[in-house]
């Protein structure tokens, strides 16, 4: 779903942080909306009309965790179901859904507080948190860090540079593109060299046909 920039600014005019953390909050429960941008906007307007750069943090902290838990109930109420019905589909076979609940097992903190800052799994990370029944506690702790360390970082950013931001806008956010798309591809590299082997360490941990991942407690 794409929303202009122009479209953007009218919302955060018209109803303020509500907008912000409505746009942020959609984005992290899983519609391609631009969250990371609204944040710069309404973070460049604030400080650019005196405004409280407090109130468009936690409007995008608050958005983010909402959102992000709405994701991660759909994921873990819904989502086993809908990748083993469609899965097939797109690519993902009984062994790669098994090797995703592998990653999510050992590394689903990391999954879901980093993925705050990269584009494509800010969008998809609390979902498969869900899916991947990664426990609750350590998930709302991963994300809410995360949350706020995102909101606080780009919110303030663009708030001391004020204006002047517009200037680096298009070469910082090109240099974001470039970096979460290079992480991306080394992450698939590294998956597609290393598949074999995983999903082999993914049977001895979670041995016996796919089943609904139970093992929330230790991620």
């Amino acid at each position: 779903m794409f929303l202009p920039e122009g479209e953007i600014h009218h919302l955060l005019a018209t109803y303020g942080p509500f907008a912000l953390a409505a746009i942020v909050g959609l984005e992290s429960m899983g519609l391609p909306l631009p969250g990371e941008t609204a944040l710069i906007l309404a973070a460049l307007y604030a400080g650019s009309h005196d405004r409280s750069i407090a109130v468009v943090i936690v409007a995008a902290t608050v958005g983010a965790i909402l959102g992000d838990n709405l994701g991660y109930w759909i994921g873990r109420e819904y989502g086993f179901s809908l990748l083993r019905r469609y899965g097939s589909k797109i690519g993902l076979s009984d062994g790669r859904i098994k090797l995703g609940q592998f990653l999510f097992m050992r590394h689903g903190g990391k999954v879901v507080f980093f993925g705050r800052f990269v584009a494509v799994l800010r969008v998809l990370a609390a979902f498969l948190a869900g899916v991947n029944q990664m426990a609750w506690r350590n998930f709302f702790i991963a994300n809410a860090a995360g949350a706020i360390i995102w909101s606080t970082l780009f919110g303030l950013g663009a708030y001391v540079f004020g204006k002047s931001i517009e200037t680096f806008k298009g070469p910082v956010g090109m240099i974001g593109i470039v970096v979460g798309f290079a992480a991306v591809v080394a992450a698939t590299v590294f998956l597609r060299r290393n598949e074999a082997e995983l999903q082999r360490q993914a049977e001895r941990a979670l041995p016996g046909p796919l089943a609904a991942a139970r093992f929330g407690a230790r991620s």
